[in-house]
């Protein structure tokens, strides 16, 4: 039998609406965001869940709070599914980070996957402390279904390499709406299918285009 891990984004914050830099802060859903949760958790919860695991930070521990309740299960906190932290950036809007540090954006925007800013992971850090976690995990519930809740960069960078898509472009080339739900199969710890991707239904139409958040190469506007 495969396992199945429910891969959900959590909802949206405040700082997430103004473009902010809010990795490793420690911010709470919007109202907004904690009905989004809510939804998903409707829509989850005539799911058997084995286990809901969570990133602590308090966005994604409330959004997994929210799902497990419906679903009849507490979360179980992991500090490896955080989200990548942006050091000096943090809190800070995006116009802002290119005007204070033009070459340290430049060079994060070209690669952020081995760049990061002063104080912060680049996303090869975030990568290699995320899918043990998912591992273990797909380990310790072998045949079942589990719900696992975390960010943006970090669950971009899990796909990239379970799916083997270059992690150097994760940034314009995957995209994950807040409480967004992701579903991966797993035969086994290596191979992983990709059965749902970025899926908003149970809030949305469909997810909200990115706009101005993808980098220069994509939107070539922004020059």
């Amino acid at each position: 039998m495969s396992t199945r891990i429910l891969l959900i984004r959590h909802g949206a914050t405040v700082l997430s609406a103004e473009d902010r830099f809010a990795g490793s802060t420690d911010v709470d859903l919007s109202d907004e965001g904690r009905r989004q949760a809510r939804c998903l958790g409707e829509r989850l919860a005539d799911q058997e869940l084995a286990a809901v695991y969570a990133s602590p930070l308090r966005r994604a521990y409330e959004t997994a709070t929210l799902v497990a309740t419906a679903c009849r299960r507490e979360p179980i906190a992991d500090t490896g599914l955080r989200e990548i932290d942006h050091g000096r950036w943090e809190g800070l809007t995006r116009a802002e980070v290119e005007a204070r540090f033009p070459e340290e954006y430049g060079a994060w925007e070209e690669d952020p996957y081995t760049f990061a800013p002063a104080g912060g992971e680049p996303g090869l850090a975030v990568m290699a402390r995320a899918l043990p976690v998912i591992r273990r995990i797909v380990l310790q519930h072998a045949g079942q279904t589990v719900a696992v809740v975390s960010h943006k960069a970090t669950i971009r960078l899990v796909l990239s390499s379970l799916l083997g898509i270059d992690a150097r472009g994760y940034r314009d080339r995957l995209d994950q709406a807040p409480a967004c739900l992701n579903i991966l199969e797993f035969k086994d710890v290596v191979r992983a299918r990709l059965m749902l991707y970025n899926d908003v239904s149970h809030y949305a139409a469909q997810p909200a285009r990115p706009g101005a958040k993808l980098s220069k190469w994509w939107d070539a506007s922004r020059e």
